[in-house]
């Protein structure tokens, strides 16, 4: 049953932000700090939108990187951890995709030229901004018009257009709001489109996109008091997903926020929220990619989700610090079916009301200890329950093995409880104006997706995995348990600043795919599929707890040269292993640097950007995983602001057509001439493109 909840409880979170520049990329201008010193905010006021997906948007934060399934299905990666191992949140909100393979990550959801910011929290969350954070918390924040101090009414608006050159895709955004002191009003619009992306040597099918947006807020105010209320209709066409084993038909859904804040002048802060999302999905493999030969082979999947979330906090200024108390609930419910659009008879009732909720309470302090050293201290309490209806399938009814993970499954005793414990410490302490040290450590945990849980016949739905392997869940699995330590250096001498951060994560009964016996029912109907359909799958793996550990570097630098030029960059190392027997963990991003040269001088600004990836050599074996070789590209880009409402950019990305494969990109799943089966999937080419930006 998906569960409405009545909550009572107390919790705020404020962050008071300060700027510092930073060059720019394709999709941003600049970086700026925020005043916690454990957060990043990516300033996507002025973003050259010209990626379809917001996730892009993060390889511009320290220890950040993407994995890439399809044009608008990227997924966070951060310090070596991606999907739901890092929160990922909306305004403040939690999304749950209604895609079981996550064709529809919840950072999709976010429209890129419509988003203020992009706040990253960097390495160790607080306790008060996410419920489930083991890898991290992201929360992209949309741009709103504060409420005016008089009864007047004042209007502003952005229109934006863009257009690139590599699969011929285009955006436009508009949104329009006018605002006084009592009401504000927003009406937004978003279209996107693209064909399929090409590469050096070819084209990448399919990868073609389709995808609107329309998005209405009102939020009233009076005395200390405030309410806003958003409404988002999401409605994604074609898309190409070929890492996957099929592309998106539709995602289309709803979007629901209601947010009260109470601000009296007495140092407490109350905000209270409640949302909603109701998403419906659908997939194929035949309507994009060229379909299977025999008819029987022919898959769709009708898929939908129903998410409820609430907030409501409070928070607490004294001379000492500040206090951070409260409650939140998250509810989500999947339901996915596939059939045969040629064999009426065929069904699999892959997922059946699984069901996720999750309602935790936290304590946050914000301590002064001295003139030079402040601290963070927090704790939470999360309660999480599960519960799936039965399955069935016509393998089940054909194929003993089948059946027999049927019954297993619907005998099972499938409902489960977790009680998680999250503890945070963080130091920070000054040396001087231009040096501060930090020290952070903490217990992190998180319970299992559904998919982890109840996936019970070898299926690809790993909420974006992209390994090309077949998995089956585990009911009994336990919470993943992250012991997390973390040393940094804030400096800021002069015109140089740099900010390098040390981790190690070690994880007790973390989350991960593992060889099934030849004796077990899944890997039995897997070589009988094969020996059926003349498929040589591998055999199948179940998600089992294991034991493992993440370890590395990262950090972010700029230095301000003249007036007019500052060079910066990046750099980003992560190590990621198994405890238990001798194998990496699969997935991770290899060593990568950035340098940048940006200019500015009046209205005009330019840089060059270089983007460097080692080859990856620390494969995981149980996932089947390929090396990767190493690549460097060049980016150019420039910004003119011919007026204070209009601004033109161009660019160019990989500007000598290099030819390259990420090695977080997926596997290819489509038959075509220029990318075999199983490759790792190649990068965009040389990508011309240019912007406007009108504001009125």
């Amino acid at each position: 049953m998906y569960k409405h909840y009545v909550y009572v409880g107390l919790s705020a979170v404020l962050l008071a932000l300060s700027t510092q520049p930073w060059a720019s990329a394709q999709e941003l201008e600049e970086l700026t700090v925020s005043a916690r010193r454990d957060a990043r905010t990516i300033d996507v006021t002025q973003a050259l939108s010209i990626s379809p997906d917001a996730a892009q948007l993060l390889r511009e934060a320290p220890g950040a990187n993407i994995a890439s399934n399809g044009p608008i299905t990227g997924i966070p990666q951060y310090r070596g951890l991606f999907g739901p191992r890092i929160a990922v949140s909306l305004d403040g909100g939690l999304l749950a995709p209604a895609g079981p393979n996550w064709m529809d990550p919840p950072i999709s959801y976010a429209v890129t030229a419509q988003l203020e910011a992009l706040q990253i929290y960097r390495g160790i969350a607080p306790v008060s901004v996410a419920q489930e954070a083991i890898g991290g918390a992201i929360d992209a924040r949309t741009r709103r018009m504060d409420f005016a101090s008089s009864s007047e009414f004042g209007m502003e608006g952005r229109l934006v257009g863009s257009a690139q050159s590599a699969n011929g895709g285009y955006q436009l955004d508009t949104d329009i709001q006018v605002a006084n002191d009592t009401h504000r009003i927003k009406v937004a619009a978003m279209l996107q489109e693209g064909d399929d992306t090409e590469f050096a040597r070819g084209t990448i099918l399919p990868s073609s996109y389709e995808r609107q947006r329309y998005d209405l807020g009102y939020g009233l105010r009076w005395g200390d008091h405030s309410v806003q209320l958003d409404y988002g209709y999401n409605d994604t066409g074609n898309a190409g997903t070929p890492a996957l084993a099929m592309d998106i038909d539709y995602f289309q859904g709803d979007i629901y926020k209601l947010t009260y804040r109470h601000d009296p002048s007495d140092g407490l802060t109350v905000l209270a929220s409640i949302y909603a999302h109701e998403l419906d999905h659908g997939m194929s493999n035949y309507h994009l990619r060229p379909a299977p030969s025999a008819l029987s082979l022919w898959r769709q999947n009708i898929a939908d989700t129903k998410n409820l979330g609430f907030k409501l906090e409070a928070s607490l200024a004294d001379d000492a610090g500040l206090w951070r108390a409260g409650v939140d609930g998250f509810s989500e419910e999947h339901d996915s079916n596939i059939d045969n659009p040629n064999n009426q008879m065929f069904f699999v009732v892959n997922f059946n009301e699984a069901r996720r909720d999750i309602f935790g309470a936290y304590l946050e302090r914000e301590q002064s200890l001295s003139g030079t050293l402040r601290g963070e201290f927090g704790l939470r309490v999360n309660r999480i329950s599960s519960d799936s209806g039965e399955v069935n399938g016509t393998p089940a009814l054909m194929m003993p093995p089948a059946q027999a993970l049927r019954d297993a499954f619907n005998n099972a005793d499938r409902g489960q409880t977790d009680t998680n414990v999250d503890l945070v410490a963080k130091l920070n302490y000054t040396l001087s104006a231009e040096v501060s040290l930090y020290l952070g450590i903490a217990q992190k945990q998180r319970a299992p997706s559904y998919q982890e849980r109840y996936l019970w016949l070898p299926l690809e739905a790993t909420a974006g995995l992209a390994d090309m392997q077949v998995y089956i869940g585990d009911i009994d699995l336990d919470s993943e348990k992250a012991r997390n330590l973390e040393f940094g250096l804030d400096l800021a001498v002069s015109r140089l600043s740099m900010h390098p951060r040390v981790f190690y994560n070690r994880i007790d009964d973390y989350i991960q795919g593992t060889p099934v016996p030849m004796s077990n029912p899944a890997t039995i109907m897997t070589r009988m599929m094969n020996r059926v359909n003349g498929t040589d799958r591998a055999d199948p793996l179940q998600f089992s707890n294991v034991d493992a550990e993440l370890y590395g570097f990262d950090m972010d630098w700029s230095w301000i040269v003249s007036d007019t030029l500052e060079l910066s960059g990046l750099l980003n190392y992560v190590r990621g292993k198994r405890r238990d027997i001798e194998d990496n963990l699969y997935r991770l991003a290899p060593l990568n640097a950035s340098l940048r040269l940006s200019y500015a001088e009046g209205p005009w600004t330019a840089m060059v950007e270089t983007i460097a990836y080692a080859s990856q050599d620390d494969i995981s074996e149980t996932n089947r995983e390929e090396k990767s070789s190493g690549y460097a590209t060049l980016n150019l880009r420039s910004t003119w602001q011919l007026s204070p409402a209009l601004q033109l950019a161009v660019g160019v990305d990989n500007v000598f057509d290099r030819e390259y494969a990420p090695h977080l990109g997926g596997y290819n799943r489509v038959v075509n001439p220029d990318v075999g089966i199983g490759e790792r999937l190649p990068a965009m080419g040389t990508n011309l493109f240019g912007r406007v930006l009108y504001r009125f």
